[in-house]
């Protein structure tokens, strides 16, 4: 599969519906043609220490921008009806249903598979000793500003492709 759209999301606490930020990066006959990357606020602006040290995104950088619903028509025109990759699809996919069920949104809209592809999983299968996203990188040479939303979608589409 040469089209499809890869998705990472970095959340603010453990909560599945606290995603802080997106990063979608469109892939059309194997080549990236479209990158799109939001701060998100999450609810209530709360973050927990943890996820903070994960990523750096705090409090301050979300105060003044959309929460999932204003940032959503966006994440919605990339992802409608196409085949969906991820790192850790079971994570992201869940933090996309769980946003938008916060905000009564119908993820059966998007009209997306059941389960996406997901590239921890076939890099796991090929024997990597490790398949977290930093170590495969590293393997197949590809860049990372790991948990950096944006950067790691890119990482995912690469990965996709070399697979």
């Amino acid at each position: 599969m040469k089209s499809f759209v890869a998705i990472d999301f970095e959340t603010a606490t453990g909560y599945r519906n606290s995603c802080c930020s997106v990063g979608i990066v469109s892939v059309e006959n194997g080549i990236i043609v479209d990158e799109f990357h939001s701060l998100i606020q999450p609810p209530g602006n709360e973050y927990w220490y943890q996820n903070i040290r994960v990523h750096g995104i705090e409090p301050e950088d979300t105060a003044q921008v959309g929460s999932f619903d204003k940032v959503y028509p966006e994440i919605k025109k990339r992802l409608l009806g196409k085949n969906i990759v991820a790192h850790n699809e079971s994570f992201d996919r869940g933090v996309l249903k769980s946003s938008m069920d916060l905000y009564n949104l119908n993820y059966s809209e998007l009209s997306l598979p059941e389960k996406w592809d997901c590239t921890m999983k076939i890099y796991r299968q090929k024997g990597f000793a490790k398949a977290n996203l930093s170590y495969c990188c590293n393997i197949m040479n590809i860049e990372l500003n790991h948990h950096e939303a944006l950067s790691d979608a890119r990482a995912c589409a690469l990965l996709f492709l070399k697979k």
